[in-house]
């Protein structure tokens, strides 16, 4: 594990492997101050309306919502009443921090962020009172992890130095870490990533004369298969260590080494002129106060007839302005430094700074949640390798929550995915009519 992670500490794991080891544990009774706090959790949750929520602790069981077709029901079982402290004094990311220490378990917890998400005035309620002062902490934290150039390369580190090694366990063998589009139910990731590949070259129009510039490198996947199925230069650039390493290498094993050139740097010092430009899901690691600078540089590196796909996971434009006031699990645990935009942000950004224009989108969201979904049953599958690599059980936790928070905000449509197509004045690219 690389030096830049913080070790985890101790924590219960997956209920999966566990239920046996928490079906014998014995619910702490609460505390005076975890007795108040809870019965402001159980008031808030009296607005349920879409959905049923069962919560059970040592003072026994309560009920919200109703059970009906179509709708999720689950069940919390608090084990550690401070949960109830946890989430008064910071919100749904003490809740989040909670869950990762152990304190209470959830047998839907997709179900539970789909009901959360859909009873929206209930989640917006568990932010209000104390939890303003832990949101203040947590917005002062946040922006602390601000990514200038320094910042940028601790923040990216935190997440992708994981360990190659440990991104192999669930990812497909292309090791693309960002959504697949599926055309069957049949269909495998491999399949289904190897296609989205494809539609992005297609959309690009990429030719053999082409020089590709790729501003987030991944593991290699889009430049190597740019460069091998269609013939182009690729400049690819990323500022993780880890993934720079492997990305080479298979550039290296592929025989590409002439056609595919991998490069450790900022996109804010790129230099040079690009035929096309392709960045996947690399915007949301930018931050808010930086996206002016990634779309300026954006359209300075095409030349006057370049494209550019942009592949972003964005939040709904009426939610966006609400988001930048706070800080979410992800941020907190996930991707720090990060910023999921709106759609209508990246658009103002474009037509304030860039003399691109917006050619084509395409909300590709929904296959999202197929995407996690295989990703965690994956990730489980491998739980015995995860450990044997040196992680604790609480960061198993974390990443459980990490994917079936994701999965849940995806399923409700409260967070999706665009291709974005741009164009530079010159660009003369044949309409997008129909499956391409």
């Amino acid at each position: 594990m690389s030096s830049n992670t913080a070790r985890p500490r101790p924590a219960l794991i997956h209920d999966e492997f566990a239920s046996a080891a928490r079906a014998s544990q014995t619910p702490r009774a609460p505390a005076v101050l975890e007795r108040a706090a809870r019965k402001g959790l159980v008031e808030r949750l009296r607005g349920i309306q879409w959905g049923a929520v069962t919560l059970r602790d040592a003072l026994g069981v309560e009920r919200f919502g109703a059970k009906r077709a179509g709708e999720p029901a689950v069940e919390l079982v608090v084990r550690d009443p401070r949960l109830y402290l946890d989430l008064a004094a910071k919100g749904s990311v003490g809740a989040g921090g909670a869950y990762i220490d152990g304190a209470w378990s959830c047998d839907d917890l997709v179900g539970l962020v789909r009901i959360l998400v859909r009873n929206r005035e209930v989640l917006n309620s568990m932010e209000q009172g104390v939890a303003r002062l832990g949101g203040a902490a947590l917005r002062w934290w946040h922006a602390r992890r601000d990514n200038t150039r320094d910042g940028s390369r601790a923040n990216i580190a935190a997440h992708y130095d994981l360990g190659n090694e440990f991104y192999k366990l669930f990812l497909d063998r292309s090791l693309m870490y960002s959504c697949a589009i599926f055309d069957a139910p049949e269909q495998t990731l491999e399949d289904a990533q190897r296609g989205r590949l494809e539609l992005i070259c297609r959309k690009l129009e990429l030719q053999p004369t082409d020089h590709l510039l790729e501003i987030g490198t991944g593991w290699g996947a889009m430049a190597l298969h740019a460069a091998r199925e269609y013939g182009c230069r690729v400049t690819t650039t990323t500022i993780s260590k880890e993934q720079r390493d492997l990305a080479v290498e298979r550039v290296r094993a592929a025989g590409l080494e002439g056609r595919v050139n991998v490069v450790m740097q900022d996109y804010r010092d790129l230099q040079g002129r690009y035929d096309k430009l392709v960045s996947i899901e690399m915007i949301e690691a930018v931050g808010e106060r930086w996206f002016d600078a990634y779309f300026a540089k954006c359209s300075t590196l095409l030349a006057p007839h370049g494209l550019m796909l942009l592949q972003a996971i964005t939040i709904r434009d009426h939610f966006y302005a609400q988001a930048l006031q706070g800080v979410d699990f992800i941020q907190r645990y996930v991707f720090p430094g990060s910023c999921i935009p709106s759609t209508a942000a990246m658009l103002e950004r474009v037509a304030r700074l860039t003399d691109m224009t917006l050619f084509h989108l395409e909300d590709i969201g929904p296959h999202y949640v197929r995407t996690l979904a295989e990703w965690r049953r994956r990730f489980f599958a491998n739980l015995e390798q995860v450990k044997a690599q040196g992680f604790s059980d609480e960061f198993v936790r974390l990443w459980e929550f990490y994917l079936c928070y994701c999965e849940g905000g995806f399923a409700e449509r409260s967070i999706g995915v665009s291709q974005l197509l741009f164009q530079k004045p010159l660009a003369r690219r044949a309409p997008l009519v129909g499956v391409l």
